[in-house]
């Protein structure tokens, strides 16, 4: 079975979190909310509480090979959650730690130019994030593509590509045919 950890801080976009938390669930992928900063549970940008299965300390406390366990990781964006991801110490390891071994590292809206971009895990790569927020990026090469895919990297640009972002963590991990089923069960118009 396919698993992904969803990383979750207050002040992220809910609807980048949830969608792809639901879809993967649908497709029958594992999937982890661990709460960045401790809390349980996280507030939204919007206000929304959503319950983390785990704090990502207890996680890497009680887990020897975390990286081994997961498939991929899923950043959503969302302000100040993407700030409060790319300030914690254990979310930049372990976002690296998955990097080196091959793992998918997937990131919406702010994400990837807030995260990735500071670990360097978009250097040489193409990528896509909010608009105007690949002004900030250096060594990157930015794409206004809906979803980019460049690899083990995916990247998406906002709440409402959520769908298509989410469509394509389970296509990478799953396959095209999964994704497509997925995207005929919830109406979602891929392409």
């Amino acid at each position: 079975m396919k698993s992904a950890i969803v990383l979750l801080a207050d002040g992220f976009e809910e609807v980048e979190a949830v969608t792809p938390i639901d879809y993967l669930r649908r497709a029958g992928i594992e999937v982890t909310i661990a709460a960045v900063s401790g809390n349980l549970p996280v507030k939204g940008a919007r206000g929304i509480v959503v319950d983390a299965d785990v704090t990502l300390y207890d996680l890497l406390v009680n887990q020897q090979e975390t990286v081994a366990i997961y498939d991929a990781i899923i950043i959503p964006g969302g302000m100040p959650g993407s700030t409060n991801i790319a300030a914690s110490p254990e979310a930049g390891t372990l976002i690296m730690e998955m990097a080196a071994a091959g793992k998918l590292i997937c990131a919406i809206c702010a994400a990837p130019a807030v995260v990735l971009a500071p670990l360097g895990i978009l250097s040489g790569k193409k990528f896509t994030c909010y608009p105007g927020m690949e002004k900030t990026v250096q060594g990157g090469r930015w794409t206004d593509e809906r979803v980019a895919i460049d690899g083990s990297i995916i990247t998406s640009r906002g709440a409402g590509t959520a769908g298509e972002f989410a469509a394509a963590i389970i296509g990478q991990l799953l396959g095209e045919t999964e994704a497509d089923r997925i995207a005929q069960a919830v109406l979602l118009q891929r392409g």
